[in-house]
């Protein structure tokens, strides 16, 4: 492992979670037929004025296959391993499930929690990085959430606190190390030497990459702010530690996937499959593709990369593999309660170990006012700006 990692013991389990009484897995969520297809679309794209036959259209990744996003089965068993690791490790903390666009859906999730008494909720949200899609945006359900139960006269609202960015953790990255050498040994041999790692990650505009994490963090120019430098982070780490175990420095470079949004609005460059055909014309032999920017194989992973880049590398004749996501890992299990343990401590003023890899250090707990903006303000909790305490 290279000597820029950085990483700290465990904490103990000792103490417990307080003062949380639950953890609540914060998701997209995704259909389970192909019923539910449509309706989960217009609950994607609700307020864009989207025609329900172009969302039919769109649907057709996950027509094809049963119309079944992958993405709930993997929060089973991501809640699975956290209930089977906290009480392996004594933590008695029940986890809960609620996704942003489909059933559980986090309102009614919300509404079961204050009915079992919960008080003080830690949050996880299945992404990593900072982005206005992947933190802030779940802070805005957050608060939807909490308005909607102090709409229904709920006496007591519960607390709710987002754990931090968990990308540069050892067990979020250290399961990536391992898929990256995996895959690397599924190509043919004679390539295996000459090849090339293309780390990837949904494609964002370039507006929203530029303002994406605490304001100091953010660029212009299509420089991409917190988002791309914590990838860029997370790719080195990668990159050094197959260069130890293997004793070969692999070329790589921080792709992009799954662009969606208007033709005529900049979104971070290159894409994956533009980028097959680059390093095919310069000769690359092979290519292992690095999904860094998502936690399981949800549809993204699964389409745009097992199915559309995997086929244009074919059509190029260029040997490629893709490598696992982190998905329900064990040691992904232990870093979410490792996460709910540090803030816990934090919490109550005593001091709190925080593991991480890379160079930029453990993320911050609380998002600062202005962080990831949206382009029309909105509430959000969990935050230096949240309207509930």
């Amino acid at each position: 492992m290279s000597d820029q990692l950085r990483a700290a013991a465990s904490p103990p389990a000792e103490g417990l979670a307080a003062p949380y009484d639950a953890l609540l897995l914060l998701s997209f969520g995704g259909p389970e037929g192909p019923d539910d297809v449509v309706p989960f679309l217009e609950n994607v794209t609700r307020g864009r004025g989207i025609p329900r036959e172009r969302l039919k259209e769109v649907g057709q990744h996950y027509f094809g296959f049963g119309g079944v996003s992958p993405i709930n089965g993997q929060n089973r068993e991501l809640l699975d391993a956290l209930r089977k690791d906290f009480a392996e490790h004594g933590l008695d903390l029940p986890v809960y499930w609620g996704n942003r666009n489909w059933a559980p859906y986090l309102t009614d999730v919300m509404r079961e929690m204050a009915a079992d008494g919960r008080r003080r909720i830690a949050v996880l949200a299945t992404s990593a990085y900072a982005s206005y899609s992947g933190c802030r945006q779940y802070r805005e359900n957050l608060a939807d959430a909490l308005a909607a139960l102090e709409g229904e006269g709920v006496a007591e609202l519960p607390q709710v606190d987002k754990l931090r960015h968990y990308f540069n953790h050892p067990g979020f990255v250290q399961p990536m190390i391992d898929g990256v050498l995996a895959a690397l040994e599924s190509l043919p041999a004679q390539v295996r030497a000459g090849a090339h790692l293309a780390f990837t990650t949904h494609s964002i505009p370039t507006a929203a990459a530029d303002t994406s994490g605490p304001v100091g963090e953010h660029t212009a120019d299509g420089e991409g702010g917190a988002y791309v430098k914590q990838h860029l982070d997370v790719a080195q780490v990668i990159a050094d530690a197959v260069r130890a175990e293997t004793g070969t420095e692999l070329p790589w470079e921080l792709v992009y996937q799954s662009r969606s949004g208007a033709p005529h609005i900049p979104w971070l460059e290159p894409d994956i499959c533009d980028h097959l055909e680059a390093l095919h014309g310069a000769g690359a032999p092979a290519v292992v593709m690095v999904p860094i920017g998502f936690v399981s194989d949800h549809m993204e992973v699964l389409y745009d990369l097992d199915t559309e880049a995997t086929a244009k590398a074919a059509e190029l004749g260029l040997p490629v593999a893709r490598s696992a996501t982190v998905g329900a890992d064990p040691r992904f299990a232990a870093a979410v309660r490792e996460l709910v343990l540090e803030r816990a401590a934090a919490e109550r003023g005593e001091p709190a170990q925080r593991c991480a890899l890379g160079l930029l250090g453990p993320s911050h707990d609380l998002c600062a006012v202005g962080c990831c903006p949206a382009r029309a303000p909105r509430p959000a909790a969990a935050g230096a700006d949240s309207p509930y305490a």
